[in-house]
């Protein structure tokens, strides 16, 4: 890639691989959930560890899949972090339960484990921590909180495809966990989604719930005997199934995960060394024991400590940097958003910023800098380089 040329704020991987991969479910007639969901799934469940991996048409409706089976019911509360994207308690909205949101630590941008028992009341069923942009949220805490209160654990991995908490894979430590595989992240199949448990009971109850409630799949039944026999439906189900199309796309991704993620922590390496002396930016924090996934590279604009009394000042500060890096070029977003500063759930609940700091402060100054495998070092050179030049005119 030419640096001069436009850089996106991220860009899948495609090669022959997945345009070959493409072509066997329409070759072979198999559209639907079939051969291919299931090759992705084993081969998604031999990479991160898990006994049971079952795919979906998303990360939202895997996730809606996970509270689901865990029998989440209108009137339940489940705690979830403020900072995520707004499928994170859209999911519980759902169910007609309540997502009781919870500040963060603006060094990892996760959950802030110190707060997590004061919103737990005699409704609460469980926690959905997320793993925000590829950094495991702090599971062991969570995981001995949720015990001692009788809570499942629901892990929004969408983001942290190749993270570790210590020996065990993102999504693998609670009691279930959700990936997603929209283009943003390190592999793709366009839209798709995965549960992982390590509980044959909610793995079997997952897979037919996203079929409609079948007793059995299309794929099994067409596959055995008595194939002109039509599934039960004993459950309400859905329709999230993922396409063999999709999944077909997903083996592929597969094969090449490993290279994905080494190239991707390469680039954050390379932001880390450039980086290094540029004090007003806070960049990403690892943890010991932990391994960052960087499904994104997000950093704090912090040319002054920020608090609610210069965040304002702050933000404008940012967006005009954003803006300058835009007219060169080089695409830059906020990490995400305030999901319980949305209208929606100002509206319905009635909160404000000031009950959040953390997360506002995150909202109003987080900036997340291009990543993508295929990235070259010139690229980054130019990215930091415009990013420093930019700031050095604008903070001058």
């Amino acid at each position: 890639m030419n640096a001069r040329r436009p850089i996106p704020i991220t860009k899948p991987y495609f090669g022959e691989a997945e345009r070959q991969a493409v072509l066997r479910p329409l070759e072979s007639g198999w559209l639907v959930q079939g051969p291919f969901v299931q090759e992705f799934e084993t081969k998604f469940t031999a990479f991160t560890g898990t006994r049971n991996s079952v795919a979906a048409s998303s990360c939202t409706t895997a996730l809606h899949l996970a509270v689901t089976a865990f029998g989440l019911k209108p009137g339940d509360e489940v705690i979830v972090p403020a900072f995520t994207w707004v499928s994170t308690p859209n999911v519980v909205e759902y169910m007609g339960a309540r997502p009781v949101f919870c500040d963060i630590r603006l060094d990892t941008f996760n959950i802030d484990v110190e707060q997590i028992r004061s919103k737990i009341t005699e409704r609460t069923v469980g926690i959905i921590p997320v793993h925000l942009f590829g950094l495991c949220a702090d599971l062991d805490p969570i995981l001995t909180i949720a015990r001692e209160h009788g809570l499942w654990v629901v892990e929004d991995a969408a983001c942290a495809f190749g993270a570790w908490y210590g020996d065990a894979h993102a999504g693998t430590i609670g009691d279930a966990g959700c990936f997603s595989f929209h283009p943003r992240k390190s592999i793709t199949t366009g839209e798709g989604g995965m549960v992982t448990t390590n509980r044959g009971d909610i793995a079997d109850l997952i897979r037919s719930l996203r079929d409609h409630g079948a007793s059995r799949s299309d794929f099994d039944r067409h596959s055995g005997k008595a194939s002109y026999l039509l599934a039960e439906y004993n459950m309400l189900g859905y329709n999230y199934r993922m396409t063999d199309v999709q999944a077909a796309i997903g083996t592929a991704q597969m094969d090449r995960a490993g290279w994905i993620l080494e190239q991707r922590a390469r680039c954050a390496r390379v932001y880390d060394d450039l980086l290094g002396t540029a004090r007003w930016l806070r960049l990403p924090h690892v943890p010991e024991g932990m391994r960052h996934g960087y499904q994104a590279y997000v950093t704090l604009f912090a040319p002054a400590p920020p608090t609610m009394e210069n965040v304002e000042d702050l933000h404008d500060q940012r967006n005009n940097l954003m803006a300058r890096l835009e007219e060169l070029g080089i695409a830059t977003r906020p990490g995400t958003h305030a999901a319980a500063l949305q209208g929606y759930y100002v509206a319905k609940y009635g909160l404000d910023k000031s009950d959040f700091p953390q997360t506002y402060i995150a909202d109003r100054t987080s900036l997340a800098l291009p990543l993508f495998a295929q990235m070259e070092q010139a690229d980054l050179e130019y990215v930091v380089g415009s990013l420093i030049g930019a700031a050095g005119g604008q903070l001058a």
